[in-house]
């Protein structure tokens, strides 16, 4: 019997619209011309289209779709890096997101510089950070790095840092986007024990990725967006199978 009571809820996301707009060049003459005939130089895109779900603690989701169905753009909702135009994002407990490569990282700063001030961002007190520094930059194999600035950081760097200072925060909600890719196959085998590792502790994780079927066993729940629509919620597997026969 489907659960209606919000009580153990994590992220509640109700009738959501999300608008960016596009701006194009123009030349003078043209911006010129378009401004004394009262014609718009800008146009609008829905990203999202009211899309609403409840992800519920211990749940790990998976946000299915092709490039431009508004995914990245939920997850970045639900992380409050962006805000909806209508509609609301609630979530409950300590959230920490790894939504793009290097986000919140100062590229004049080292890497031990950007571990206390990423930690803090995500809620941690100095002696949590002080208590747990060694094993983040274990996890992170950058030992030789950590007193570099960042901006001489490769991508693949940059997502190890990010990973593990997210991974060592005591959290309630994981939100992971496509930044594991760029990391290399061993790193990768890592962090997916890690998020397993978080599964098994009752922590709710939503994950983007284009790698369908291993996100699939990953994630049991599935919720495939199409042109900023939800089209599908249910089972990760059979979200995949829809989303072949686009």
């Amino acid at each position: 019997m489907p659960r209606t009571s919000d009580d153990d809820a994590r992220i509640i996301i109700r009738d959501v619209r999300k608008r960016f707009v596009l701006r194009h060049t123009h030349s003078f003459k043209e911006t010129f011309v378009a401004l004394i005939k009262r014609k718009k130089v800008a146009t609008t895109f829905d990203a999202l289209h009211g899309v609403s779900a409840v992800i519920r603690e211990g749940e790990s989701v998976a946000l299915f779709g092709f490039n431009g169905s508004g995914k990245s753009t939920l997850l970045k909702l639900i992380s409050g890096v962006l805000r909806p135009d209508e509609g609301e994002v609630l979530t409950r407990g300590r959230v920490a997101g790894l939504i793009e490569v290097g986000a919140g990282f100062h590229p004049d700063l080292s890497g031990r510089e950007n571990i206390y001030l990423n930690a803090a961002i995500l809620g941690m007190e100095k002696k949590e950070i002080d208590e747990r520094f060694d094993e983040i930059v274990a996890f992170s194999e950058i030992e030789k790095f950590i007193d570099t600035e960042v901006k001489h950081y490769s991508s693949g760097m940059f997502v190890r840092l990010a990973f593990s200072v997210a991974i060592h925060t005591t959290l309630d909600v994981l939100l992971v986007d496509e930044v594991l890719a760029v990391g290399d196959e061993p790193f990768q085998k890592k962090c997916l024990a890690k998020i397993k590792e978080l599964q098994e502790q009752g922590k709710t994780i939503v994950v983007v990725s284009h790698s369908l079927d291993s996100t699939a066993k990953l994630c049991p729940r599935g919720i495939l967006l199409e042109k900023g629509r939800v089209v599908f919620d249910g089972d990760s597997t059979e979200a995949v199978a829809l989303m072949r026969k686009k």
